[in-house]
């Protein structure tokens, strides 16, 4: 299966990482309360979980989880106490829930600094292909 560079700013490369974050969600099942995609620049999804705390993923900095503050499709996600799950940006979905008991455990890869693996700017970096991956997935 062959992978395609998405046109920047369509329709189509918005919700690329839906499917990443689809793929997500059902791997933490019913810890989650509800998840939308957010604003661009950077691209960004929150997932809302039971008990008052959220996951937000940004192509820039991948996955922090912290205590919900506000946020909605049209305004970015504002977390307290937040830190960075680690493990890249795009974190199998699989190890997602153990990296966010770790991350609660203060163990492992998680930390308070905001790592940053790309700029969302780099519209044709191969970071896309990456997402399509998913995308190809979650349509199979």
């Amino acid at each position: 299966m062959g992978f395609k560079h998405v046109e920047p700013y369509t329709d189509e490369w918005r919700d690329q990482p839906c499917h990443y974050a689809g793929l997500v969600v059902e791997a933490l099942g019913d810890q989650v309360e509800g998840w939308w995609q957010g604003p661009c620049d950077p691209r960004a999804v929150t997932v809302r979980l039971a008990g008052g705390d959220a996951l937000v993923w940004d192509e820039e900095s991948g996955w922090r989880r912290g205590r919900y503050v506000s946020g909605d499709p049209a305004t970015p996600t504002v977390l307290a106490d937040d830190r960075y799950l680690g493990g890249g940006l795009l974190l199998s979905p699989e190890r997602v829930p153990s990296a966010i008991a770790d991350a609660r455990a203060g163990v492992g890869n998680s930390t308070a600094w905001r790592p940053c693996y790309r700029s969302h700017r780099h519209h044709r970096d191969g970071f896309d292909l990456a997402l399509d991956r998913y995308v190809a997935y979650a349509g199979a």
